[in-house]
């Protein structure tokens, strides 16, 4: 029996993800699955299984739940393949593209509740431990920095206006992770991993995720044209009141993503010290870089920007 499966199986490991999980892809005969392989002590396997089942109900493509083994953490799932939509992103793309991703946000938009219960509430204090990788990872552990009184009264003021930012926002469900690396290219049809942290948040965030991406930046042209869609989109679909303005909305928007490139950073400092993934901070200086010139824009983030310019983003370049 053992040398019929030696024959007869294959298994490769394709990657690891900024978590602790493993994946690997298994052939037996002509048939490809997916295994997840989580440490269930640190990533527990049922939200995933939990909002693949609904994000499939709510008619998005996600892999397909096979089997579990939730006392080992093991998932067997359909295999998606790998073409990521970042790959297939270039300037003459791009625009249409990014525009078929954008149309699934009001479908992950509906989907606020599984069998679980309802979704967890990106809330004040959800926001702030967020924010909160920024400061202990990247600027105290990375930095090694030492912040003076004035530099974190800076940063708190930063903080508190990109928390009132975001709460204030229509509340819709939340892929939470909704950029190109998670979106696979599946028969020319767009599909949704790594969505288990999803939570019901403000309705731009998806959409910065997307547009305002940590890995890849384009002309400000094309995502000005895309935040304007989006804002429509939102507008048709009942996600925003029609009383929300396209200035209000950029203001959200533009804010948002500061906020997320701000965690982002953040986690990709942790990602390397706690977890020995160095690869993620050459991605680093593209956050900061995001951070300035949006801080730039908004006259109560001005001095948190400068900041941020001189004195974190030269240590990132040098380091």
């Amino acid at each position: 029996m053992s040398q019929y499966f030696k024959t007869e199986v294959s298994i490769e490991l394709i990657c690891g993800d900024a978590s602790f999980r493993r994946y690997f892809r298994v052939k037996h005969l002509a048939n490809s699955y997916i295994v997840s392989d989580s440490p269930i002590e640190l990533v527990p396997i049922m939200p995933f299984i939990y909002m693949a089942k609904a994000y499939e109900k709510a008619g998005l493509i996600a892999p397909k739940i096979i089997a579990q083994d939730e006392l080992n953490g093991f998932v067997l799932q359909s295999d998606l393949g790998d073409e990521q939509l970042l790959n297939q992103l270039n300037e003459h793309s791009a625009t249409d593209l990014y525009r078929k991703a954008l149309a699934l946000l009001p479908k992950v938009a509906t989907v606020t509740e599984t069998e679980q219960g309802v979704l967890p509430v990106y809330d004040q204090a959800f926001v702030a431990r967020e924010l909160d990788i920024f400061t202990e990872w990247l600027l105290i552990k990375h930095l090694g920095l030492t912040l003076s009184h004035s530099d974190k009264k800076i940063i708190e003021h930063a903080f508190s206006v990109l928390t009132t930012s975001a709460l204030e926002q229509p509340s819709v469900g939340m892929h939470r992770d909704f950029h190109s690396r998670n979106i696979l290219v599946v028969d020319n049809e767009l599909a949704l991993i790594d969505f288990q942290d999803a939570v019901l948040g403000p309705v731009t965030y998806d959409a910065v995720s997307l547009l305002r991406d940590c890995y890849i930046k384009w002309p400000n042209e094309i995502i000005d044209s895309l935040k304007q869609e989006h804002w429509q989109l939102c507008l048709q679909q009942g996600l925003m009141s029609n009383n929300v303005t396209f200035t209000q909305y950029q203001t959200w928007f533009d804010l948002m993503g500061l906020q997320r490139h701000v965690k982002a950073a953040g986690i990709f400092a942790r990602l390397n010290h706690r977890d020995g993934k160095a690869g993620y901070l050459k991605d680093i200086p593209l956050t900061l870089t995001y951070i300035v010139e949006v801080a730039a824009l908004y006259p109560q983030l001005h001095q948190f920007g400068d900041w941020v310019k001189q004195h974190v983003l030269p240590k990132v370049n040098c380091a």
